[in-house]
């Protein structure tokens, strides 16, 4: 692995990225906030993941905190000055279209636990805490936490919704919101592994994968036809004749 680095003058130290591979390591890094979401933080996160986005080199993203906890929420203390807390709904409601890992070292609140649900795959640790807390302080989760419904059964959507009560990640599993509930050592390199292996596949069947995944919906004729014909394609079905690993360009 290489050194972490600040992801930008702005942000500095707030995000740090480090590359493994074809995958991009992303840490919200205000552990003495819990990792709480305040301008600067939210600034650096859009900056990093729209970058990603754009970079063919990058196949998938694990996002993660620094600290014990993943992230607490909006920093309450920022939002009582009049801060701007809608500059991540972005990533929220559309996402990026490389698949994103969460990694969570620990527990995710409020704004915190809907960017879980803006990723794509979870990985938490044992014990971690997971809550839509924000009805505890005379708000709603306006960053998706409201959809939880369409992954969740309606009963255990209502009830965290509306208690703002949090459950275990161990709970989160059996209703099939988490992936892998692994030691909390081991929260980063399972969600390495897991990324590494959706960094092997097609870029394009990927994205594509994700995005009729995502909208619920058939792929269309030019969907059918951009993926299905393109070089990455050929290239699969020559790697597999050939036996031998593809070698994939995103076109």
């Amino acid at each position: 692995m290489s050194e972490p680095q600040a992801s930008g003058e702005h942000a500095r130290d707030l995000v740090l990225t480090e590359r493994v591979g074809n995958v991009l390591v992303v840490t919200m890094n205000r552990p003495e906030a819990r990792n709480a979401l305040d301008p600067g933080l939210m600034d650096g996160l859009t900056a990093v993941l729209r970058s990603a986005d754009a970079d063919p080199e990058v196949r998938a993203v694990v996002l993660t905190g620094a600290g014990t906890v993943f992230c607490a929420g909006l920093d309450l203390k920022a939002f009582a000055r009049g801060a701007d807390f809608k500059k991540l709904l972005w990533f929220y409601h559309r996402g990026i279209a490389t698949p994103v890992v969460a990694a969570l070292n620990g527990s995710a609140f409020a704004g915190g636990f809907e960017l879980l649900l803006a990723c794509d795959l979870v990985v938490a640790a044992e014990g971690a805490r997971l809550g839509m807390t924000e009805v505890k302080r005379g708000l709603f989760a306006g960053g998706g936490g409201t959809l939880l419904s369409r992954r969740v059964p309606t009963a255990v959507a209502m009830e965290m919704g509306l208690t703002g009560d949090p459950v275990t990640a161990e709970r989160a599993y059996e209703f099939g919101l988490v992936n892998r509930v692994v030691p909390a050592d081991r929260v980063l390199p399972e969600a390495l592994a897991l990324a590494g292996r959706i960094a092997e596949n097609g870029p394009l069947g990927v994205a594509m994968t994700k995005k009729l995944m995502r909208e619920r919906r058939w792929c269309t004729p030019d969907e059918v036809a951009a993926v299905f014909g393109s070089a990455d394609a050929k290239e699969g079905a020559r790697a597999f004749a050939e036996r031998r690993p593809p070698v994939w360009t995103g076109r």
